[in-house]
């Protein structure tokens, strides 16, 4: 519906009278409430409003579920050692929808997907340790491998049928990473603001660009409050994390993700129910899925892929986009120009027309194709496995892991490093195992690597810890060129490694050390 505001028009109105305007008005009020949220006027990022609470809010709005309001029924299934909390709706070829995180849950995908249910069988699930479902880790914890096998003991739970997965955010990644695992089973894929998965240049996070410093102040305070309220008020960590993520979203934080802000209704769904997971899942997971490095593995799939972008989905920097599309060589994608990062909610009419006709026009994969992909993704997780990143990123920060690292080292893993958090977790393993030329050498490949990629701050790090090995091995005259190159940037940038109970700034700790060596600090962290 639209209201014409032509000079006619208004001299219309003002023959009216004042009762037949004020009864007019309310027509008019009835109906617009009446249409869909997405087909009223909404608030942008780009109309920069500041909104911010004049005080912390301790109680979000009790909304009820969308399960209760659609009367959808869910079940718990069985996949081995944990159950599942799944949903269905519809009929037709199966489409499972996996959520983001790590960490989400399936209620976000609430009510928008009930129109996928008219071209096919949407199945809806929670996964292990998240939602609804157990908080159940696997015999080896939570990880990406237990997601897949997880996903796959549901596929057969459900008849076995090959299904189409959409993989949201996060669940992008779990859905690529399952098809490699099991492409025989995947009809088709559909990727909706999706990780791409480590091992690619992905730009600046464009996550704060809509936020004002007002914004992140309140944020920042609320938050603090929050914390310190906890113990008095009783509130689990659970509790405690819904209300952050409450306050933070209505003062502010919504811009990160979302093109349009949220109703009072979202804002309230997405802290009680759609942010949910066991306590240390989506540090877990994250570490888990930061070792799969997805580049090359989908050169030969012939399996349908379509790839849903937003154009302002800030999650990611603008190399984004153009990453995942060079990785996926087959698929088709498809930008939204007004939406962020979940396009199914900020532009429906056309994310679904989209969705149906991809369902709609899918083939049988081609069985030479399909085992042609099978042999070629075969040889890159074989590939995957053994190469330095997936070991220095299986592990953790503490003195066994970097045992186990340092056992594992030889000279050709300096020539695959990837970034800094490679160099840093090697060089670390190095000198907890007092291997400290070993550990130079590395450090010294992190001060060339940061200064190829204009990383100054990463490059100072590393000259400051080539400063420490140095000492260690008795060269203190070279130790001091390093802390005075430091000392002389002028650089505040605070570091900490928890292992060490080590904090400083880099400039004024390099300072210290010009008039100190460094001593050795053992790793704390088994």
């Amino acid at each position: 519906m639209s209201v014409d505001s032509s000079v006619s028009s208004r001299s219309h109105f003002q023959q009216l009278t004042p009762v037949a305007l004020a009864m007019g008005l309310a027509l008019l009020l009835a109906l617009a409430a009446a249409l869909p949220v997405h087909a009223q006027v909404r608030e942008s990022i780009f109309d920069r409003v500041i909104h911010l609470e004049p005080q912390v809010i301790t109680e979000i709005p009790d909304f009820p579920r969308w399960e209760e309001r659609l009367g959808i029924q869910g079940r718990r299934i069985s996949v081995g050692d944990a159950e599942l909390w799944v949903e269905e709706e519809g009929s037709g070829v199966p489409l499972v929808l996996i959520n983001g995180g790590p960490g989400g849950t399936h209620h976000g995908f609430h009510p928008w997907f009930s129109r996928a249910a008219e071209f096919a069988r949407v199945v809806y699930y929670d996964q292990r340790g998240c939602g609804l479902s157990d908080y159940r880790p696997g015999p080896d914890g939570y990880s990406v491998e237990q997601a897949v096998e997880d996903l796959e003991a549901l596929r057969k739970a459900l008849g076995g049928e090959k299904f189409v997965l959409l993989g949201f955010s996060y669940g992008g990644f779990l859905a690529q990473y399952y098809t490699t695992r099991y492409p025989e089973n995947v009809a088709g894929l559909v990727l909706v603001g999706a990780s791409p998965g480590a091992g690619m240049d992905l730009g600046r996070s464009r996550q704060r660009d809509f936020i004002s410093a007002e914004e992140l102040d309140r944020q920042r305070t609320y938050s603090r409050q929050l914390q310190e309220m906890a113990p008095e008020k009783g509130w689990t960590d659970a509790e405690l994390l819904a209300l952050i993520v409450y306050n933070n979203h209505i003062n502010g934080d919504w811009k990160r993700q979302n093109y349009y802000k949220p109703t009072p209704e979202e804002f309230a769904h997405g802290a009680r129910f759609e942010w949910v997971h066991d306590g240390s899942f989506n540090s877990l997971m994250s570490q888990s899925a930061g070792r799969i490095n997805m580049r090359h593995a989908f050169e030969s799939s012939p399996i349908p892929t379509l790839i849903l972008e937003g154009e302002w989905d800030l999650t990611w920097g603008e190399e984004k986009r153009r990453a995942l599309a060079a990785n996926q060589p087959n698929g088709e994608m498809v930008v939204f120009e007004k939406s962020g990062h979940s396009i199914y909610n900020e532009e429906p009419d056309a994310f679904f027309s989209i969705l149906r006709r991809f369902m709609e026009r899918l083939e049988p994969v081609d069985p030479d194709a399909l085992a042609v992909f099978r042999a070629d993704v075969t040889q890159w997780y074989q590939e995957l496995v053994a190469s330095p990143q997936f070991l220095l990123r299986a592990v953790d920060w503490g003195r066994r892991a970097s045992m186990q690292l340092a056992a594992e080292y030889g000279a050709g893993w300096l020539d695959r490093m990837e970034g800094y958090r490679d160099y840093l977790r090697l060089g670390f393993a190095l000198y907890d195992a007092e291997r400290y030329q070993d550990g130079l050498a590395v450090f010294t490949r992190f001060e060339e690597w940061a200064k190829e990629t204009g990383q100054d701050n990463r490059r100072a790090l590393a000259t400051l810890w080539q400063g420490h090995l140095l000492d260690l091995l008795g060269r203190r005259e070279e130790a001091l060129t390093r802390y005075r190159t430091v000392a002389e940037l002028e650089m505040d940038d605070v570091w900490s490694h928890d292992q060490y109970g080590l904090r400083y700034a880099l400039s004024p700790y390099a300072a210290e050390r010009l008039e100190t060596p460094f001593v050795r600090i053992e790793n704390r962290s088994r």
